[in-house]
């Protein structure tokens, strides 16, 4: 039966589905590894590689043993890493953030002398270093405590800047705090650094997802929860809000966090703005696939590369997973050693 239009000739869409050549010629999405970011953890200390119970494969790392995975990664074919500090000091005003001699900011000198065309992004939040885990100042007051919005934007100014001097390619706010990029973007221009970059963790959810993450990065609250200044899942049109103002205030690339759970805000995000667009692949995720393939109830690569397009289907152009090493291999592989191209 001929199902194809009025005055079109009958269809046959498995013509082009019957080899692997001829699906990879006309694949709509496509993956590379020129899109992916690898989240990696440094710690203080030499020789130092802790494990992450929640997240088989994932360390933390003390700057030594990080140049060595971000050598492993860029050799690989991945072009750049995300840094996240624990510190062997937490205090109430973070003070290991934005300190010139800040484990973040020793690691980014040293993945900058050691591998100067790693794109090297740092994120920029206070909560690994807080005595008290959260992203902010906080006061106490008759309803408990509360987290000051405008003094830690001076806090989270200074950090970022901290970044840059140390040699930061990117700098990436994760903080969800109100004119957060304003800030970051004027103090990082009176400091000189015109040219470094923001990329905004703009629509950043207050997910179930990040569980392992807290054990990774040492930041689990010790009171209370981050759902006053991290968005509730419930909020799409929010989210567009958030990314506009981020915009607004000079932010050059927009995140979505978490991803795959969210893949309706990357679309609307992508679709409205087209601005560069990260997904976060979180913690969450990236756990949920490893238990699964350990018990051998799922493909680990197939599931994990079909995650990584639909978010490329929705919009994202830059990838971070804490698996962007295995799918630097897998794309290899799958190419016969040749990179694949980016979508267009």
């Amino acid at each position: 039966m001929n199902f194809a239009p009025a005055g079109f000739p009958a269809v046959r869409l498995r013509r082009l589905r019957q080899s692997a050549p001829l699906r990879r010629l006309v694949a709509e999405t496509r993956l590379s590894v020129e899109q992916l970011v690898l989240p990696l953890f440094v710690r203080p200390g030499r020789k130092v590689r802790r494990p992450v119970g929640a997240m088989p494969g994932v360390c933390q790392l003390s700057p030594d043993e990080l140049v060595t995975e971000a050598r492993r990664a860029f050799e690989a074919g991945v072009p750049a890493v995300l840094l996240f500090g624990i510190p062997d000091h937490k205090d109430a005003r973070a003070s290991g953030a934005y300190a010139r001699r800040g484990i973040v900011q020793q690691a980014v000198r040293l993945l900058k002398r050691e591998l100067p065309d790693l794109l090297v992004i740092t994120d920029v939040c206070l909560c690994e270093y807080m005595s008290h885990g959260h992203c902010g100042v906080v006061r106490a007051d008759r309803h408990g405590a509360r987290i000051l919005n405008d003094p830690t934007l001076e806090l989270l100014a200074r950090t970022a800047v901290s970044h840059a001097e140390a040699g930061a390619d990117l700098v990436a706010p994760s903080d969800m705090m109100d004119g957060r990029v304003a800030a970051i973007r004027a103090a990082l221009d009176r400091a000189g650094f015109t040219e470094t970059p923001i990329m905004a963790y703009a629509a950043k959810f207050a997910s179930a997802f990040y569980g392992p993450f807290r054990e990774a990065a040492e930041s689990a609250p010790r009171f209370g929860d981050r759902r006053s200044y991290q968005m509730a899942p419930s909020n799409a049109a929010e989210a567009l809000r958030e990314v506009a103002l981020d915009l607004a205030e000079g932010a050059d690339i927009v995140m979505v966090k978490p991803a795959l759970a969210y893949l309706d805000i990357l679309y609307r995000v992508k679709t409205q703005f087209g601005y560069p667009t990260a997904a976060y692949a979180v913690s969450g995720e990236y756990a949920m696939i490893k238990a699964a393939a350990a018990n051998g109830w799922l493909d680990e690569r197939s599931v994990t590369l079909e995650s990584l397009l639909a978010l490329r289907r929705a919009g994202a152009d830059i990838l971070i997973t804490y698996a962007a090493v295995d799918v630097a291999r897998w794309l290899g592989e799958e190419t016969g050693g040749r990179l694949s191209s980016a979508r267009s």
